[in-house]
């Protein structure tokens, strides 16, 4: 199995994950700084080929309903676009919680408040990419 990276999708920061080779586990990469959708492609293409990613996981931000809004198209148009950039299949996957997760993980972590934001970023990619390859392996598609 080769590596999966997976995105955060923010307005002006994306949190990057990649997996190990054996897509057991979900490793923290990178926070990017992005000044638009043009920008977060070119730069998460670009981090992909550097990780010899075989697939890109983008977070899919639902309403706790489960209901797409305007963050979910715009994540919808970052992965259609990304799909073509980086030459490499990208699956969409619900994020739902992620953020808030790695916000909390970090404060019980004691993290400076100038840190935070970065790292949660960084935080909620490794939990969409963990819960990604965790559903995977339950159902019999990948990792020991």
């Amino acid at each position: 199995m080769a590596r999966i990276l997976s995105v955060d999708l923010g307005e002006r920061r994306v949190g990057l994950a990649v997996s190990d080779d054996e897509g057991r586990v979900a490793m923290g990469l990178d926070t990017l700084s992005v000044t638009g959708l043009k920008d977060a492609v070119r730069q998460v293409a670009g981090r992909a080929g550097e990780r010899d990613a075989s697939l890109i996981v983008v977070g899919l931000p639902l309403t706790l309903a489960g209901v797409e809004g305007p963050a979910a198209g715009r994540a919808r148009e970052f992965a259609r676009r990304l799909e073509e950039a980086a030459r490499r299949p990208v699956e969409m996957w619900d994020e739902r919680m992620t953020t808030a997760q790695g916000l909390r993980a970090l404060r019980e972590a004691e993290r400076p408040r100038d840190r935070a934001r970065g790292d949660a970023d960084r935080a909620a990619a490794v939990l969409i990419l963990q819960s990604y390859l965790d559903a995977r392996r339950a159902r019999g598609e990948g990792g020991a």
